[in-house]
């Protein structure tokens, strides 16, 4: 039994080593089947690390080299945007100006065929003589009605939107324009006296028609005609002056002998109530510039006065009621050299708009916005009060033809007023019970001008050398006879007014005449009534183009205008009567 029980205790460490073994075994073959997946995880955490990081390095790449492009690329240079076709053709329109100049021409002109002319104008008139200002139209007269009316349209635009001009560098320019006016305007008459008895109406007459001559070529006899009781002469002129006198506000000398000449023709003015076309000394005047009455004239120069002297007697002038202010005729309606009464009109609207003066002014003043406001509406072709051409263009020009310098004026006092509506937050106003939106007007503004400038059935531009196509034959007498140094005669010249060919010559930035009322154009050079260019309708044109631009922004100029206007002080109406049992 000993042994057997030895031989047991013997067998346990055996079994027990063998467990052990089999354990052994048993973790060995574990780890063999545990291993390679534990390998596996290894390698794949291993390999997503990788990947994680070269990922990294390519999105790093993908944006730092663009930005390392870009920085490291040609930089191009920041050059303002293109022009607008109203700039440009700005720019042209003020060179015909240029073109039209008499007398001794400044050193800095720009036109190779003119040269000095005129010179003996006025030699046998006396003190001062007349040598300057300019040519009127294709012929070679000086006339000193729409010369007047043109010079206050440009002062008037230059008021409104001096930083326009400044911004396409036309500002000098500008300037030096009305300045070549108002100087030869100062001539007309004894600018040094405070009593005045005649202004000069004209230089030149039959043989500035008859003869077709270069006005450097002119030696025929220029007489000079003088108007004594010319109230609507003396009124514009007055007006052109005292406009002037704000742009030049910066030059005080000169702007207060232009306030002091406005101020003698005003008197002047006031105290001959017939027409120009009245005057005995004005017949040859009159068949070109027949002014059909004075009190437009009168109105005009009397706005003008206030806001270049910021005397309200003028302003109570203005505003006195007269059965005239309240015409509300097409004829009344349409601005131009002969008619300033939707001009002034405006003018006191503007003065109600920004300043308000109360009593006693504000009841004519609300009448004149009111009136302002339909003459705005007339220019919309849904109230029929004018006709239009099927082309679009607006036909406010009772005598017929030359439709294109009434569409500019009346271009530029829509815009401008809508640019006083902008100003003032206005967005609108009622015409005949209907609300009318001031884009509208603007629209309409707009739509003139681009007319002008080609957009029509003859797809034409009316403004010599802007665009591809444009009138070739103009009906000027400068312009069709050529800068070869030779003298042609008065007849000598009629070979070329009556030649096919296109003119030798251009003249950039006059705006002829314009089509018929079916928008037919004949760009004939006998056939003045299409081809001839003026001064009154390249002045309206040039104060629509420059509010119409884009450059120097959108906005009207609010406080050039009330530069001497003193604060207006509020003040109570007048006490109603006693009250009487």
């Amino acid at each position: 039994m000993f042994s057997a029980a030895n031989a047991r205790l013997e067998t346990i460490p055996e079994e027990e080593e063998e467990q052990e073994l089999q354990k052994k075994l048993e973790e060995i073959k574990k780890g063999w089947i545990l291993k390679p997946k534990e390998m596996k995880r290894r390698r794949s955490s291993h390999l997503a690390l990788k990947r994680c990081f070269w990922a990294i390095v390519l999105a790093s790449v993908i944006i730092a080299l663009p930005i390392i492009i870009v920085k490291n690329w040609p930089q191009p240079q920041n050059n303002p945007p293109p022009p607008d076709q109203y700039k440009v053709a700005l720019t042209k329109a003020l060179q015909f100006f240029d073109a039209q100049m008499s007398g001794r021409l400044p050193t800095s002109k720009n036109i190779s065929w003119r040269q000095d002319s005129g010179l003996k104008d006025g030699f046998k008139y006396g003190k001062g003589q007349l040598i300057g200002g300019y040519y009127d139209a294709g012929n070679n007269m000086k006339i000193s009605f729409p010369m007047a009316f043109s010079m206050t349209m440009l002062s008037w635009s230059t008021i409104e939107y001096g930083h326009k001009y400044r911004a396409v560098e036309e500002y000098d320019h500008i300037r030096d324009i009305i300045r070549w006016g108002t100087d030869y305007l100062l001539l007309t008459f004894d600018s040094s006296a405070t009593t005045i008895d005649h202004i000069v109406s004209q230089v030149g007459e039959a043989d500035d028609l008859r003869c077709w001559q270069r006005p450097e070529d002119m030696a025929y006899s220029r007489p000079v005609h003088r108007a004594y009781e010319a109230a609507d002469l003396a009124g514009e002129v007055a007006a052109a002056l005292a406009s002037a006198s704000i742009v030049f506000i910066d030059d005080k000398n000169y702007s207060q002998k232009l306030m002091k000449g406005a101020t003698a023709l005003f008197e002047f003015a006031r105290d001959h109530s017939k027409g120009q076309s009245d005057s005995k000394m004005n017949e040859v005047t009159a068949q070109m510039y027949k002014s059909s009455g004075f009190y437009d004239e009168f109105l005009w120069a009397a706005s003008w006065m206030f806001y270049a002297s910021g005397n309200c007697s003028y302003l109570t002038i203005a505003t006195n009621p007269d059965k005239h202010a309240f015409l509300s005729t097409p004829e009344s309606r349409a601005l131009s050299w002969d008619n300033k009464l939707p001009g002034a009109r405006l003018l006191l609207t503007r003065l109600r708009i920004f300043l308000g003066p109360g009593y006693p002014y504000e009841a004519m003043l609300k009448e004149y916005h009111h009136m302002n406001d339909l003459n705005m509406c007339a220019f919309l072709k849904r109230f029929n009060f004018y006709n239009f051409t099927g082309g679009g263009l607006i036909q406010m020009n009772h005598r017929g033809f030359q439709y294109l310098q009434y569409a500019a004026n009346a271009a530029f006092i829509a815009s401008v007023y809508v640019d006083y509506m902008k100003a003032a937050g206005m967005p609108g106003w009622f015409c005949g019970g209907g609300y009318i939106v001031a884009d509208d007007v603007k629209k309409f503004a707009t739509s003139q001008v681009d007319y002008i400038l080609g957009a029509n059935p003859m797809n034409m531009s009316y403004v010599v050398g802007f665009g591809e196509k444009h009138p070739k034959q103009v009906h000027h007498r400068g312009f069709s006879i050529p800068d070869d140094g030779y003298h042609y005669s008065c007849t000598g010249g009629y070979q070329w007014r009556d030649s096919p060919k296109s003119n030798p010559n251009i003249i950039v930035g006059a705006m002829v005449g314009g089509p018929d009322g079916f928008d037919e154009f004949y760009d004939m050079r006998k056939y003045y009534k299409y081809t001839e260019p003026s001064l009154a309708g390249n002045a309206g044109l040039v104060a629509a183009l420059i509010s119409l631009t884009a450059s120097g922004g959108n906005l009207v100029d609010k406080n050039t205008m009330f530069t001497v206007i003193p604060p207006f002080s509020p003040s109570s109406p007048q006490p109603p009567p006693p009250w009487k049992p």
